[in-house]
């Protein structure tokens, strides 16, 4: 059974950084696309970035473009969210997920979601 556990959130003060992280077990990930998602109170879930396990394009969604980074550690199953000049508006609790075909949009597996806040 696939298992993604988020950690890393917390309260930080506008411009400071965080790093998230999500580990995943129960399967092999080679051929997944890995995401982090995020939803803000009162707001829909939105995309925040993606990468593929063994490589391959990174997107990430224009809000966050240049300030976060998604990356990966395969021999520990890890990926990561490295969040820096964050803003109030970064506000949300964030959320790894895990998709096995990459030509699909949705995700398969998702979890728990980490809280981060941004005080102003």
């Amino acid at each position: 059974q696939v298992q993604l556990v988020e950690s890393g959130g917390g309260l930080v003060q506008a411009g400071g950084s965080l790093r998230l992280s999500c580990a995943a077990s129960g399967r092999t990930f080679s051929t997944y696309t890995m995401g982090w998602f995020r939803q803000a109170p009162g707001k829909e879930r939105e995309f925040v970035a993606s990468i593929r396990w063994n490589g391959g394009p990174i997107f990430y969604a224009d809000s966050v473009k240049g300030r976060f980074a998604i990356s990966r550690d395969t021999a520990k199953n890890t990926v990561f969210l490295q969040m820096s000049s964050l803003k109030p508006e970064d506000t949300a609790v964030y959320y790894c997920a895990a998709r096995a075909n990459p030509l699909q949009s949705t995700y398969d597996y998702w979890g728990q979601g980490t809280q981060v806040t941004i005080s102003s």
